[in-house]
């Protein structure tokens, strides 16, 4: 007997504007939305692709009436694949993240963000190829 991580839950305000900044983020779609939930992913899920093997996990976006009150015990990493660290925080940035310290320290090679909500997030070292 084995299970599969399908999804990561995010409680939050407004799940639709979190939904389009993610989506902006990672480049995935909305697959699913009802009333007070929305699903994005880089592709649809079907169980037999999910019984077959491990799959990348959708976001999950579910509206909760309380707020953000500590600094998350879970995060997410992103990397970017076709610019710099500094050119991707510049981007996150425009799309309504903020840079945040929440005691990282200077000189890492990591910067800590957060997403419209205050939801924390890293940007971790670029995956682009070299020039």
């Amino acid at each position: 007997m084995t299970s599969r991580f399908t999804e990561l839950v995010v409680d939050c305000h407004d799940p639709e504007r979190l939904a389009a900044f993610w989506c902006a983020v990672l480049d995935f779609k909305v697959i699913d939305r009802s009333e007070g939930k929305v699903e994005i992913g880089s592709w649809e899920p079907t169980i037999e692709e999910v019984r077959g093997r491990q799959m990348p996990p959708t976001l999950v976006f579910v509206r909760v009436p309380e707020g953000k009150t500590v600094k998350n015990r879970l995060h997410l990493d992103v990397s970017p694949i076709d610019g710099s660290t500094d050119d991707e925080v510049v981007r996150l940035l425009g799309l309504g993240a903020a840079k945040v310290d929440v005691g990282q320290g200077p000189g890492q090679s990591w910067v800590v963000m957060t997403d419209p909500e205050g939801n924390e997030f890293d940007v971790l070292r670029t995956l682009a190829p070299s020039s």
